[in-house]
């Protein structure tokens, strides 16, 4: 897999980027700035990825509900196992991309080029992936 500019993955010369959210209705004119340790920082970062929310829009969220003593922000267990599919989705289409370039090699030369059973395998595991998420998907929407 390769990694683009940013960091992100990417497929050939095009970046994979995820879509950003639409804003919120009503502008939010109130800054609140509050200071983190690097382990409560990573936890945070985390706990709004899992959410699909940006920095601000899970402080926002979760700082309100704690205000009006409501529940948290919760991650949707479908929308984290969209994400799953959608990543692994991606990583199987990368790792046939190589396959595929490691079959012309050895159909060019005749000889194994050494990344064939690598790629294969991989390519294997990917597929596991997505059948093991996609069965979890199946036992939830039951």
């Amino acid at each position: 897999m390769t990694e683009g500019a940013e960091g992100g993955p990417s497929v050939g010369a095009r970046k994979v980027r995820q879509r950003r959210r639409e804003r919120q209705a009503t502008a939010r004119p109130h800054v609140v700035k509050f200071v983190l340790t690097d382990e409560e920082h990573a936890d945070f970062r985390n706990a709004a990825q899992r959410l699909g929310l940006a920095h601000g829009a899970y402080a926002a969220e979760a700082a309100l509900a704690a205000a009006r003593m409501a529940n948290p922000p919760m991650p949707d267990p479908l929308r984290e196992a969209l994400i799953e599919l959608m990543h692994a989705s991606g990583q199987a289409r990368r790792i046939g991309v190589n396959l595929n370039q490691a079959v012309a090699a050895l159909n060019a030369t005749g000889a194994d080029p050494g990344n064939l059973l690598p790629y294969a395998a991989a390519c294997l595991k990917a597929v596991e992936r997505l059948d093991d998420v996609a069965e979890a998907v199946r036992k939830r929407i039951r």
